[in-house]
């Protein structure tokens, strides 16, 4: 069946501009919070002993890194095919994605591990320094979040960044709601317990997208289309004996591709390249599959207990 998920596109222009604005926006930021920024937010966070705050400022600065990694990207997969790439560069996008979710798991147990610590023995916390810096961060991330929104859905490394962004400004609201009732009520584990909060929202976030990016890698089978399906309906195509030796993989988010071994049956040899087309039309209009690659064998010479999947 196609599966046209009706995302609206965005020019890559449109969307390159958009992500520059990102990074300068979160330039900015951590200019800001080295001379009163990211430095000054983790030696605010240190002499604030909000581990809350700390937390907000690793996460901002592992911002900035994937807005450069995302873009670099981005920049990267619209290089024309080539004889070292084939299928052209649009796969560095999903590598792009797992390196930055990737980095989201890794913050996410290191902070978990350094809240536990704190829970422990919760240190004073200077309520007004995790408020101010906390709401710093938030006006850079909730304009960065909002930037990638309407790009996220149609690829996989701007969903990445558009998660890391949310979840930064997510992380900033808390770091603001634990300033404020350290202010109001002097509850200083309410620091380390916001902290591990967020860690297990982040991961939550990895790892609930992760495993998509990693099947994207591995050339997996694309999970909206029943492959049992789609073999039958090629199958039923008239003049077609049998499909064996079947490879079906997505060459990006957007793009299906498929290669197989066809059995023509004797009274359809001669008319084989219309067995072919009537296939390629079938898997365009009802899988959305533009992409196939198809050899036809002699059901005389074809292979005997071919596999269906796989090269044996």
């Amino acid at each position: 069946m196609p599966h046209d998920e009706g995302h609206a596109h965005i020019d890559p222009a449109s969307g390159d501009r958009r992500v520059a604005i990102a990074i300068w926006a979160n330039g900015i930021l951590t200019v800001a919070q080295i001379v009163g920024g990211i430095f000054a937010q983790i030696v605010g966070g240190i002499f604030a002993g909000s581990l809350a705050l700390i937390a907000d400022a690793i996460h901002n600065f592992s911002d900035m890194a994937s807005l450069v990694i995302a873009f670099g990207a981005r920049k990267i997969s619209r290089r024309p095919a080539d004889g070292q790439m084939t299928f052209g560069y649009q796969r560095i996008e999903i590598v792009a994605a797992l390196i930055n979710y990737t980095t989201l798991i890794v913050i996410g147990l290191y902070l978990i591990y350094e809240g536990a610590m704190r829970m422990i023995d919760p240190p004073e916390v200077l309520g007004w320094w995790v408020v101010i810096l906390g709401g710093m961060a938030l006006a850079v991330d909730t304009l960065t979040a909002m930037l990638t929104y309407s790009m996220q859905k149609g690829s996989v490394n701007i969903r990445a960044l558009f998660l890391h962004n949310l979840s930064d400004a997510l992380s900033s609201v808390a770091v603001i709601v634990g300033g404020t009732l350290i202010l109001l009520y002097d509850i200083r584990w309410i620091d380390p317990a916001i902290t591990i909060g967020i860690a297990l929202y982040i991961l939550y976030l990895a790892f609930t997208e992760i495993g998509g990016t990693i099947r994207l890698l591995m050339l997996a089978s694309p999970p909206k289309i029943e492959i049992e399906e789609m073999i039958r309906a090629v199958v039923s195509v008239e003049g077609v004996e049998d499909m064996h030796r079947v490879h079906f993989w997505q060459i990006d988010e957007n793009r299906v591709s498929v290669d197989a071994h066809i059995v023509v049956a004797r009274d359809h040899w001669d008319g084989m390249e219309a067995v072919k087309s009537d296939i390629k039309k079938m898997l365009a209009e009802e899988f959305g599959i533009i992409h196939s690659t198809l050899e036809f064998e002699h059901p005389d010479h074809a292979h005997r207990d071919a596999p269906v999947f796989g090269i044996e």
